[in-house]
């Protein structure tokens, strides 16, 4: 098929949406589709087979996109429905795929031109919207939630990214037209990984410290404020807190707060990291957080880190115990305590290290490509099938 697909996202870019769409660009490449990618200004390309990247134009010189809802989106989102309403005109598709935001563009454009089409569901928009500034405005969140039931309605097939979302779904009487497609895909290493893993280890930790590794965004929602505590209360000297990813004011923010703390010795903060590099320090860790405190999916790091063998200390919230479980990782209630003395389990006891392995083991059984590219088949053809069926 010649498949349209709309991307409200700054792709490429190393953060989970976009890292999310990458994979469902490879899949639908493997399965032998050819994709036309219309997307936001910014980004770096990709190289994929039948792939072509189309960007709208950025007029209004907009900067770097937030993760969340930002109103520098809405007039990106607008060009998008502009291009891909002039491409639907010029051109023939066989389906139009959606993501996030981009469903809405997508009910007016497929029922225009009659085509299936697919909503890619990373979040609960309405959700995602309560967690900001934005939800707290009159109106808003009412107009998120009409927004999305009238997404699920219209959509051929919706394709949901964890079990909770699948629930949400469900309870809204749009379970049979879902389909669920895990974001486990990690990208692969390069050559002379043991090499790069020693010296990513010697940089971190050059007195043979031990390296618990953050990976992710550094929104409040994450959590990291939480960990900055924890940390300030984990006792033993040779460790060191490593915090991967996180630019502008969000780090800044979280680099004061390790000040207040007084913990700036043990906590370093290296930035974005491509996500070809992080299996490699992942690899180099001796345990791996994930502090989040809020949210319905799972973070995309958690697929990383089971598939990467070390002790995984998070909190217990929906988010996480969707895949996380006593078996597999250290759950923590969400508090400064609690999560330091989880840290400190993982780092000492060799019960967390059979956590890991069981984790490890979990994704060679459930978690393959074979199988993910089964689920964007199916996908695919519930959409036309439903279609067909209006």
């Amino acid at each position: 098929m010649k498949i349209l697909m709309l991307s409200p996202e700054p792709f490429f870019s190393p953060r989970g949406t976009p890292i999310s769409i990458y994979f469902r660009l490879k899949a639908l490449s493997d399965l032998g589709h050819s994709v036309e990618l219309l997307t936001y200004p910014s980004g770096a390309d990709v190289s994929l087979k039948n792939l072509e990247i189309l960007r709208v134009h950025n007029l209004l010189s907009t900067g770097r996109i937030k993760i969340g809802p930002s109103p520098s989106k809405i007039p990106l989102d607008f060009l998008l429905y502009l291009k891909a309403a002039h491409r639907l005109r010029e051109f023939r598709y066989d389906l139009i795929y959606t993501h996030e935001e981009a469903a809405w563009l997508g009910v007016v454009l497929a029922k225009n031109h009659l085509l299936p089409h697919i909503y890619d569901m990373h979040s609960s928009l309405p959700d995602q919207i309560s967690q900001h500034k934005y939800g707290t405005l009159l109106g808003i969140r009412k107009l998120f939630l009409w927004m999305e039931h009238l997404s699920l309605k219209s959509a051929d097939a919706v394709v949901v990214i964890c079990p909770e979302l699948m629930r949400y779904v469900s309870e809204k009487g749009f379970g049979a037209k879902a389909v669920l497609v895990e974001n486990f895909i990690s990208f692969n290493g390069q050559e002379d990984a043991e090499g790069r893993i020693k010296k990513i280890r010697k940089d971190l930790a050059p007195d043979g410290e031990k390296i618990i590794l953050y990976s992710g965004n550094f929104r409040p929602y994450q959590g990291l404020f939480l960990l900055l505590e924890a940390a300030a209360r984990v006792q033993a000297e040779d460790v060191v807190f490593v915090l991967v990813g996180g630019h502008g004011k969000d780090r800044n923010r979280t680099m004061k707060r390790a000040e207040q703390l007084n913990i700036s010795r043990k906590v370093q903060f290296l930035g974005e990291v491509s996500p070809e590099r992080i299996p490699d320090y992942l690899a180099a860790a001796d345990v791996l957080v994930s502090p989040r405190l809020a949210g319905m999916s799972i973070p995309l790091k958690i697929y990383t880190y089971l598939k990467s063998g070390k002790p995984i200390v998070a909190t217990s919230i929906p988010a996480h115990t969707q895949i996380l479980d006593e078996k597999t990782s250290v759950l923590v209630e969400p508090d400064r305590d609690h999560l330091a003395d989880g840290i400190t389990f993982a780092l000492f006891q060799p019960e967390a290290l059979r956590h890991a392995q069981e984790a490890r083991e979990q994704t060679v059984r459930e978690y393959t490509y074979p199988l993910f590219l089964e689920k964007m088949k199916e996908a695919l053809g519930l959409a036309l099938s439903n279609k067909g069926r209006g």
